[in-house]
């Protein structure tokens, strides 16, 4: 099904993250590497963490931890995608909310997108690394396609979980407000 006007232009307004209020932490050449990775729509490489590690060096604590996360994805994505598909058992039939194929497949490249965001605010340790703007034009994105939020939700929490127990436990506990930052954004979309 080829995508409406309204929803591309809702597609290239719908961004997670919001970099502006990193001045204060980092140099504009660090925050131009994370901002270029985002519109790019990819993980941090390797090269461009130590770039930030040296730019930013009190900044970078859990840079080893967002590589372990990005090595890891798939698995976490996975271990995710499963949580949905326990809860909801028949979200992928005919008449569920991910049927045909291709919803579902977003809906997985989606999770991938969401740990992608939650990278960044590690890796930069901030942990209000959202957009409201971006996270606006989401919700009016995900009502439009008739996203079934409940199961994003359940998948955002799945990735949660599959990633901290990648993580020691010192680790996890530092991290866990990145994941549930999100979480708590997306939940909002469930209410007017």
């Amino acid at each position: 099904m080829p995508l409406t006007e309204k929803v591309k232009e809702l597609i290239t307004k719908s961004r997670i993250v919001s970099f502006a209020k990193w001045e204060t932490s980092h140099p504009s050449t660090a925050i131009e590497i994370f901002q270029a990775a985002d519109d790019a729509g990819k993980y941090l490489t390797d090269a461009e963490l130590e770039q930030i590690q040296a730019l930013a060096p009190n900044n970078s604590q859990y840079i080893p931890v967002v590589i372990k996360l990005r090595d890891r994805v798939t698995e976490i994505v996975d271990e995710a995608r499963e949580q949905v598909l326990i809860n909801f058992p028949d979200i992928t039939s005919p008449g569920g909310g991910l049927y045909p194929s291709e919803r579902a497949a977003a809906c997985w490249r989606d999770f991938w997108h969401f740990l992608r965001c939650i990278t960044y605010g590690i890796a930069g340790q901030h942990s209000q690394y959202t957009s409201s703007e971006g996270l606006h034009y989401m919700k009016l994105l995900y009502t439009e396609l008739q996203v079934p939020l409940d199961a994003m939700i359940v998948g955002l929490k799945g990735i949660k979980t599959a990633s901290l127990k990648r993580c020691e436990p010192s680790e996890q506990e530092a991290i866990a407000p990145y994941f549930d930052h999100l979480i708590t954004k997306m939940a909002e979309f469930t209410s007017n």
